[in-house]
């Protein structure tokens, strides 16, 4: 079955909607983005939240504060987007490591920095104003190449309820990753459409 996590937490609520629709993981964007919250809050919700669903914190860039601010929220993974470099890999190799891809061609997947350390690979769309979150899709042809870098995969970018039971009857992910794809406006989900939204990804079948 499809795993299904929900990013761009910013509330209690839309956390307690996506736990009771089913969702595997939350994300909480710590970089400047219209769904960026403060790990204080973070730390709240996570706090509350059941145990088995884990807590993702996605960061852009080499973000100094990224293992402290893992260690503060009790975050499961972290999940790095644009900009991070072999060596700064590296030194938060202690923690889980998810590394997102922005696919603009078949060379976005070649040296991959860092992906000896990740736990898995997300893959996004190359938007160039835009780190993530920017309800794009990429080619997704292109994300069977992704299997030669040994690691499971994630799919984001674009993703919505109407599309999501194609993209994992083409793509078979390990997960699929939306945010902008279930809101109601930048920030804020739309219960509804997490529910239908992770009610087709696990129902579609992945073989």
């Amino acid at each position: 079955m499809t795993r299904v996590k929900i990013c761009g937490i910013t509330n209690l609520q839309d956390a307690q909607a996506a736990v009771e629709a089913g969702a595997d993981a939350l994300g909480f964007v710590f970089a400047e983005s219209p769904r960026r919250i403060s790990p204080e809050s973070a730390r709240d919700i996570i706090r509350r939240l059941p145990p088995f669903v884990q807590a993702v914190g996605v960061f852009v860039g080499e973000d100094p504060d990224a293992s402290t601010i893992a260690a503060a929220c009790s975050l499961d993974a972290v999940q790095l987007h644009s900009g991070y470099s072999l060596p700064y890999v590296r030194r938060i190799a202690d923690r889980r490591i998810v590394l997102g891809i922005r696919v603009k061609n078949e060379a976005s997947l070649q040296d991959v920095p860092g992906v000896e350390h990740a736990c898995a690979i997300l893959l996004d769309a190359f938007v160039p104003e835009a780190a993530g979150g920017s309800g794009k899709t990429f080619d997704w042809e292109l994300a069977r190449q992704a299997d030669r870098l040994g690691k499971p995969v994630i799919v984001s970018g674009g993703l919505t309820v109407d599309n999501v039971e194609s993209a994992v009857r083409q793509m078979r992910p390990y997960a699929v990753d939306v945010s902008s794809g279930v809101e109601s406006r930048p920030g804020v989900k739309d219960p509804e459409k997490v529910r239908l939204f992770i009610e087709r990804a696990k129902a579609t079948p992945d073989f």
